[in-house]
């Protein structure tokens, strides 16, 4: 859907995961060896991407899509570690086990909290779409995952409700 580049960092992962569906046509490639998740696994990682695309939606002053499982319920349960870099003395957050897309998440969303950037990743305004962005506006207002796609459609709209 989007043109825009991908999110930074482990925001990439959390982008690319709530973009494995596409709204529009019903299409879910959340199956696919991209996050290695056995197919028992699948109800877990579709619980988590919805959950993070209400928060995403949340973070773009949208209300939730549906009534979703809160995302810091889900988190809770990932095991993470502090690993310490024996060279700098620097420390971060890291899943306790590379393998859980669960760990993966909570500690791409508790690096990116670090940095300050967890809230610029969005979700699109439009119902249609919802589809996962980074906005990297000066002021962080960005709507729509394309303003040739969907803030078009939606200008469109407004321009026709107007007659």
């Amino acid at each position: 859907m989007s043109e825009r580049s991908p999110a930074p960092g482990g925001l990439a992962l959390i982008q690319s995961l709530v973009n494995t569906l596409d709204i529009e046509s019903g299409v879910d490639s959340l199956g696919g060896a991209e996050f290695g998740l056995p197919e028992d696994g699948l109800p877990a990682a579709r619980e988590l991407r919805e959950s993070l695309r209400a928060a995403l939606l949340a973070h773009a002053g949208h209300p939730p899509h549906r009534t979703v499982t809160p995302l810091g319920e889900l988190l809770a349960r990932a095991p993470l570690v502090v690993t310490v870099d024996e060279g700098d003395g620097s420390a971060a957050l890291a899943p306790a086990d590379e393998g859980p897309l669960l760990s993966r998440v909570a500690a791409a969303v508790a690096h990116a909290l670090v940095e300050g950037t967890w809230t610029r990743l969005k979700a699109c305004e439009a119902a249609d779409c919802h589809w996962a962005y980074y906005d990297r506006s000066p002021a962080g207002r960005g709507r729509w995952c394309s303003m040739q796609v969907c803030g078009a459609r939606a200008k469109m709209r407004r321009y026709r409700a107007k007659d």
